[in-house]
């Protein structure tokens, strides 16, 4: 169960990364980042590991975003 939630939290925070990518729109992937780590706390509890893999490379993908553009844009 906590897998699954981990998935749709993990779905949410790729929702605000992807438009996150686009510039001007980077702080996005701040909250990309804030709900991917509740998402990863999420799958760190779950027995599973796809839920918590997912939310690590949503944090991966938003955390490269926000440094090549200075945390900002």
């Amino acid at each position: 169960m906590l897998n699954i939630l981990s998935i749709l939290v993990g779905l949410v925070a790729l929702i605000f990364a992807i438009p996150g990518l686009i510039p001007l729109l980077g702080w996005l992937n701040w909250l990309a980042v804030f709900i991917g780590v509740i998402g990863l706390a999420i799958g760190a509890l779950s027995s599973h590991n796809s839920g918590r893999n997912l939310n690590i490379a949503v944090l991966i993908v938003a955390a490269i975003r926000l440094s090549l553009g200075g945390g900002f844009f």
